[in-house]
């Protein structure tokens, strides 16, 4: 019994909670019909999509970005919404509606472009407003001084527009106020000195525009500022003594002005100040001397490009909290001070300390820092330890290379009545004193090398005139790489070690190289490699390189041979730079190369964002972009501007290294080989390789296939990598792999680009314009995959497919906002993939290969992601079915996407 009442107790409970939800869903409904007639009239002039806003549904419960109160409509965001094909092509800033919406209480569309001016009555009849969210809309014309009369106006978001003229004055009576963005317009005149009046105001941010005059000292009565920025403008005058007045101040930027002056004392107080940025200006003085002392809570100091002097302020290495210090291109002067091998300093900041005064030594380790710039001072002396990867020195007095003359050096020291060791400029550092075996030793090995070098072009002579008496009249050549003839044989034929080959870099000694890799110690390691081991190591002078141990006795000698002599005849900026060899050790071979700042691909795609929680930041997708484009070059050398053709063999991710800028420089080149099957490949293979019989198969992991379909098998792989993120997928074959990527592919189709979205990268952020880049990659990538070599596509297709990856899935003329129509058909795909049926004595060359807009040109346009897809939206569901393995995108008479 007890059982029956405590179910019907519960049950009853249920249905009361029922009611109340159906009554409270009913408070949601929108009451007033002048409203809702006002919001249709909004829907209408906007262009809204009846997906977004159903006319049939109530707008409180139904429509995106529609909140209600009472009844009445509160809130509005139309920011994200998309517009049907009428809205798009003729969009303005159609708001009138809203006048009759007069409890709202924010209007939000950032990013939705409305073109067009702020109609005069937005501030009048809107007096409830209290968010006004314009960011990123295109509006044009001047901000209307009428929007003070919104006196509940706590947010003004006008960032990243085209508004024009000056800042009203009356701006300053929204004393509500508490963020007000204007930055990234075209505002000309001053800065209101009306502001001081915006008692509540937190964030003040005029950025980016062409205010002149000077800065009002009434914004010293700012007491709860927060941020105040005013950089690139061109403001004059000094920085006012109010500002120390603002103690609640965490980030001041008021770069790239024309302010002058010495910074006033009282800023040193600003104990809660987090960012200080005042570069680019033309500051001058003195810094106070217990400035760094005082804002122990800095974290960004920026006073670069300016007329500061005298001493820097040995507090400042005792910073923990600081993350960025820039003084460079002043007149600082002295010797660094309280820098210590024991000094605690701030680890991770990143100090540019350079283009000053600066002189004396730098009796410390540079290893103490994440990364410092010391170039362009006068810093003399040696470097203790040896000079760090994280550091710059270049252009002092110091015992490196790369430095001033001795002549500049002195007359410096000269100058001040200081000391000079004589020793810092280039090519004045006596070399150590030779002994008499020494010298004799020296003079055998030129005395060999001469000789060596003569009989070896004499026998080298001999084989060509063979060669050429035999093949006479035969001499086809593809390309701008020849690598020559050599006699009939299966067997390859090595040349001999010498002591020095021609085009393979520079000769070291094994002793050298000993000492620049700690005897090749285990901290200098940096993987045991398939052709050998590299090491980290650091020549005289300060030269930071990679060098590759090969044993004799592990590794066959073909493999270094092989790689000297394709460096030989290699000259391509997307190979790793070979600086030099040593050969001269009985088991040790040694192969010299650049370093690269960013390593290989697979470490560098996640890098540390130096937060709290230790978290990683991948590459961007420009970068990622960038760094697809430099292998496909790489790869287009081999396979086009080589005869024969060459294949890497070793395509993936830790075979992409990276320079300082992200430039690609291919590595693993012991593995290149000649393709099989060229018609003119036999010469080399004969000389240094014996015939490859495997056929090219769907992998790229362990396979000694040498065809050129191997390669872009390999190179798809790496393309999957770049768009999803998952790396390691290029050298892995197991069966996991395998169907990781039918998966992978299955979310790849040439008609429906947002299903690519599903594989992609989580981390990225992309615009329409970049979805559509990642769609064309991801369609490249599924081409270079299929598992028939036969149909997959050239390397100079997909260079130029990557080069210009709107072409794959627009018309390359896309400013017209239309996309292309059938008239156009197969030729895009048919200049992609139409060729390889062509065989491969083709002209290897690809248009535009030397003037390249696809990549380069792109980018440097102006913004990106603002407004590049404006007017270009489409659904996948309407593009046509093609039999092509690109798509084919809309006509212009396709059907446009439902009105409603």
């Amino acid at each position: 019994m007890e059982a029956q009442r405590s179910a019907l107790s519960i049950f009853l409970l249920a249905v009361i909670l029922f009611l109340i939800q159906c009554g409270a869903a009913q408070k949601v409904r929108i009451s007033s019909p002048i409203e809702r007639r006002a919001l249709l009239d909004l829907r209408a002039s906007l262009g809204l999509r009846g997906k977004d806003w159903p006319i049939k549904a109530d707008p409180c419960s139904s429509w995106r970005g529609v909140e209600c109160r009472n009844g009445s409509v509160s809130n509005i965001t139309v920011s994200g919404l998309r517009r049907t094909r009428v809205g798009r092509h003729n969009p303005r800033f159609y708001v009138d509606s809203l006048v009759n919406l007069t409890r709202l209480v924010s209007f939000n569309a950032s990013g939705f472009p409305l073109p067009g001016s702020i109609p005069d009555w937005f501030g009048n009849l809107l007096t409830n407003l209290e968010v006004l969210d314009l960011r990123s809309c295109n509006i044009s014309g001047s901000i209307p001084g009428t929007l003070s009369n919104s006196g509940r106006l706590t947010s003004l978001y006008l960032h990243d527009n085209n508004l024009a003229g000056s800042i009203p004055g009356s701006l300053g009576q929204l004393r509500d106020l508490k963020i007000l963005d204007l930055s990234v317009n075209s505002l000309t005149g001053s800065i209101p000195s009306s502001f001081g009046f915006l008692g509540n105001i937190e964030r003040l941010e005029l950025a980016s525009n062409y205010l002149t005059g000077s800065i009002p000292p009434s914004l010293g009565s700012l007491q709860v500022l927060q941020v105040f920025n005013v950089s690139d403008n061109n403001l004059s005058g000094s920085i006012p003594v109010q500002f120390g007045n603002l103690s609640r101040l965490v980030e001041l930027d008021i770069s790239k002005n024309s302010l002058y002056g010495s910074m006033p004392e009282e800023i040193k107080m600003l104990r809660s100040l987090r960012k200080m940025r005042m570069g680019d200006n033309e500051l001058e003085g003195r810094l106070p001397v217990d400035l760094f002392s005082s804002l122990v809570e800095l974290q960004v100091v920026d006073l670069s490009r300016n007329k500061l002097d005298g001493a820097l302020n040995g507090a400042i290495w005792s910073m923990s909290k600081l993350q960025s210090l820039d003084v460079s291109n002043n007149n600082f002067t002295g010797p660094l001070p309280g820098l210590h091998s024991n000094t605690s300093v701030a680890t991770a900041a990143m100090f540019n300390l350079s283009n000053n005064l600066f002189y004396g030594t730098l009796n410390f380790s540079l290893g103490m820092f994440k990364f410092i710039d010391f170039s362009g001072n006068y810093f003399q002396g040696n470097v203790v330890n040896g000079i760090e990867r994280n550091a710059s020195i270049g252009n002092n007095c110091l015992q490196a290379a790369k430095q001033r003359s001795l002549e500049d050096c002195r007359l410096f020291y000269s100058e001040r009545g200081l000391n000079f060791d004589n020793f810092g400029a280039p090519n004045t550092i006596p070399p150590p004193a030779e002994s008499s075996s020494e010298s004799r030793k020296r003079l055998i090995f030129i005395l060999v090398g001469v000789v060596g070098g003569l009989g070896f072009i004499v026998i080298l002579a001999l084989v060509l005139v063979l060669i050429l008496r035999r093949n006479k009249g035969s001499g086809n050549q593809i390309g701008n790489v020849d690598v020559g003839p050599v006699p009939e044989g299966d067997s390859p034929q090595l040349p001999k070690d010498p002591t020095n080959l021609a085009g393979s870099g520079d000769p070291f000694t094994y002793e050298h190289l000993l000492v620049a890799t700690d005897n090749f110690s285990e901290t200098n390691l940096i993987k045991q490699g398939h052709s050998g081991d590299l090491f980290r190591g650091i020549l005289e002078g300060g030269i930071p390189v990679v060098i590759k141990r090969i044993n004799s006795n592990s590794f066959k000698k073909e493999s270094y041979m092989m790689e000297l002599d394709l460096f030989r005849k290699l000259s391509h900026p997307r190979f790793v730079p070979l600086l030099g060899h040593c050969l001269e050790h009985e088991t040790d071979k040694l192969l010299v190369y650049k370093y690269m700042p960013n390593g290989d691909l697979a470490n560098s795609f996640y890098r540390a964002t130096n937060s709290d929680d230790d978290s990683l930041q991948s590459l961007d997708w420009i970068t990622r972009l960038k760094v697809a484009i430099g292998a496909a070059e790489g790869l287009f050398h081999l396979h086009h501007e080589c005869s024969p053709s060459l294949v890497h063999r070793d395509v993936q991710a830790s075979s992409i290294l990276l320079d300082d800028k992200f430039e690609v420089r291919l590595g693993s080149l012991s593995e290149v080989r000649p393709q099989e099957g060229d018609t003119h490949q036999n010469v080399l293979r004969r000389l240094l390789w014996k015939p490859q019989t495997s056929e090219p198969g769907s992998s790229c992991s362990g396979s000694s296939s040498t065809n050129c379909a191997y390669d872009v098998y390999c190179f798809g792989k790496v393309l999957l990598e770049l768009i999803t993120g998952k790396l390691g997928i290029g050298k892995a074959e197991d069966a996991s792999t395998k169907e990781w990527l039918e998966q992978t592919l299955s979310c790849i189709s040439t008609y429906e680009k947002e299903l690519v979205t599903k594989i992609m990268d989580p981390s990225l952020i992309v615009d329409e314009d970049l979805l559509e880049e990642v769609w064309a990659m991801a369609i490249v990538a599924r081409s270079c995959l299929n598992p028939k070599p036969s149909k997959r596509p050239l390397m100079k297709h997909i260079l130029k497919a990557l080069e210009n990856p709107l072409k794959v899935v627009r018309e390359e003329s896309f400013s017209s906002g239309r996309l292309r129509t059938t008239s156009s058909r197969r030729s895009w795909s048919s200049a992609l993939f139409g060729s390889w049926r062509q065989g491969s004595s083709e002209s290897a060359t690809v248009p535009g290969h030397q003037n390249r807009e696809g990549f380069s040109g792109f980018w440097q346009s102006g913004r990106v992601g603002s407004h590049g897809s404006e007017g270009i939206e489409h659904s996948s569901s309407h593009k046509r079915l093609s039999n092509e393995v690109f798509p084919e995108p809309e006509t212009q008479d396709t059907k446009s996407l439902d009105e409603n």
